[in-house]
């Protein structure tokens, strides 16, 4: 992009943005480049498309018709927009409850949207992958908010209280888990309206 200039010192992060946002400063001879968290996963070619584009919009120069396209392609993939909620954003939900309810200091796991509309899942922890996913039944005008949060909180707690063996058996929600479940204050509220869907 620029021939015959000296490489500036580079700082490049993954960011929390809210969407799929990329940034790219130019700072006392210094590069700033903050890239969406939901790219963390992405492919060597898409990652060089989105430094590709990045650098042309800072230098004003031609964006490669290619490397665009491959950029909008897995953008608009099944993998990133699982991860995209119209209504509520699903980061921001963790972390507002992880600073009311567990001191901010536990760590958050790969959120995302299930592929579907599910109504027998609703929502479920990973622990092989480090990851919540809650049903995308859930991203709708039509859900009250203190649902939201309570479907999150409750699947917050499989990470502060990991399925234990008693014996052969496996206990899911112990009796520690239930009772920090009733501290949500619109627990029963929130039960209430998920009985109804």
């Amino acid at each position: 992009m620029r021939p015959g200039t000296a490489l500036p010192d580079l700082k490049i992060e993954f960011f929390a943005f809210a969407n799929v946002n990329n940034t790219i400063r130019l700072r006392e001879g210094r590069l700033l480049v903050r890239l969406s968290d939901l790219l963390e996963s992405a492919p060597e070619a898409v990652v060089r498309a989105i430094a590709h584009i990045l650098l042309a919009k800072m230098y004003r120069k031609p964006i490669d018709r290619g490397q665009s396209a491959r950029y909008r392609k897995y953008v608009g993939s099944h993998d990133v927009v699982t991860k995209q909620g119209h209504v509520y954003d699903l980061d921001a939900i963790f972390e507002d409850l992880n600073r009311r309810f567990f001191h901010g200091l536990m760590g958050r796991p790969r959120m995302s949207w299930s592929a579907t509309k599910t109504r027998r899942i609703l929502g479920h922890y990973d622990p092989a992958h480090n990851a919540i996913v809650i049903s995308r039944i859930f991203d709708g005008f039509f859900v009250p908010r203190y649902a939201m949060e309570y479907i999150v909180y409750h699947e917050m707690l499989h990470l502060k209280h990991p399925v234990r063996l008693r014996g052969s058996r496996r206990c899911v929600h112990s009796a520690e888990f239930n009772a920090e479940e009733k501290l949500f204050p619109q627990w029963e509220r929130a039960e209430a309206f998920l009985k109804r869907l």
